[in-house]
């Protein structure tokens, strides 16, 4: 086995620790994994994320659900309409983009290229969004006031989240959680995991879109998904005693260090 494919081996186990520590991230670390340590097709690589994250989260939702901390109103509202969102753009949008964007004497864009430019950016903002502090998510103040779900926003929100995990193959978890915390008016654990199980659902759905169109290596995407759910229950386990606030900081420091390298790397 090659140094790159043992790094990306390890890589698939720090996308379920990842996952299980804040309920975020995987997508954000398995797609640059793919397709830089894998030599996996950009596309190919974001359908491949889909099944990696959703099963894994799936199978970290099952604790969670032992736990009660699933909230099933805010998950089904959530996921309906990001569900349908992502399987059409999987199964049908991502295929209309051609394979040559734009092509003149001193700018050449690539469908590969501009995925990844699209990801890069993401990253961007979700290490942004993860660094950045909010004070519903401190955890341990009772709260005075019930603020009511917005029913019509999360909707919205869903259908926003859905597009664009069919389009770069992301979950959304650094997006959904805030959602859920400010408009649900859930408390941070119970956003992360019904965070968790609408990652599950949308992404697994997606990928339902990408099985009659890609050429699929199950031998391969089995074994980096059974890695990644090893790392999943570990990250559970020490999710408990891992400071969250640190943990997001230094993980959305790196998010956006690797999403400006893919910048470099891409368009240098």
């Amino acid at each position: 086995m090659e140094t790159f494919e043992l790094l990306g081996f390890f890589g698939a186990f720090l996308v379920g620790l990842i996952l299980g520590l804040i309920g975020s991230g995987g997508s954000i670390l398995s797609v640059p994994i793919l397709v830089y340590l894998f030599g996996i097709n950009p596309v190919t690589a974001t359908a491949y994320s889909l099944f990696i994250v959703g099963t894994t989260s799936l199978i970290g939702s099952v604790k969670n659900f032992m736990d009660k901390l699933i909230n099933y109103s805010s998950t089904i509202l959530f996921s309906f309409s990001a569900v349908i969102t992502v399987y059409v753009t999987r199964k049908y949008l991502i295929h209309l983009i051609p394979e040559t964007i734009i092509n003149t004497e001193s700018i050449f864009l690539s469908k590969n290229q501009l995925i990844m430019l699209l990801f890069a950016l993401l990253m961007l903002v979700a290490g942004f969004l993860m660094i950045k502090r909010t004070p519903k998510t401190i955890v341990g103040l009772k709260q005075t006031k019930t603020i009511a779900p917005n029913k019509l926003l999360i909707f919205a929100e869903g259908s926003l989240i859905g597009f664009l995990t069919g389009l770069v193959g992301a979950g959304g978890g650094f997006i959904i959680i805030p959602i859920l915390v400010i408009l649900s008016n859930l408390r941070m654990k119970a956003a992360i995991a019904t965070s968790l199980a609408i990652i599950s659902l949308k992404s697994l759905v997606g990928f339902i879109g990408d099985v009659q169109n890609l050429e699929i290596d199950w031998v391969f995407l089995i074994l980096f998904t059974l890695i990644s759910v090893i790392g999943i229950f570990i990250g559970q386990i020490f999710s408990q005693k891992v400071p969250e606030s640190k943990l997001k900081f230094v993980f959305g420091l790196f998010v956006i260090v690797i999403g400006a390298s893919i910048l470099i790397i891409e368009f240098t």
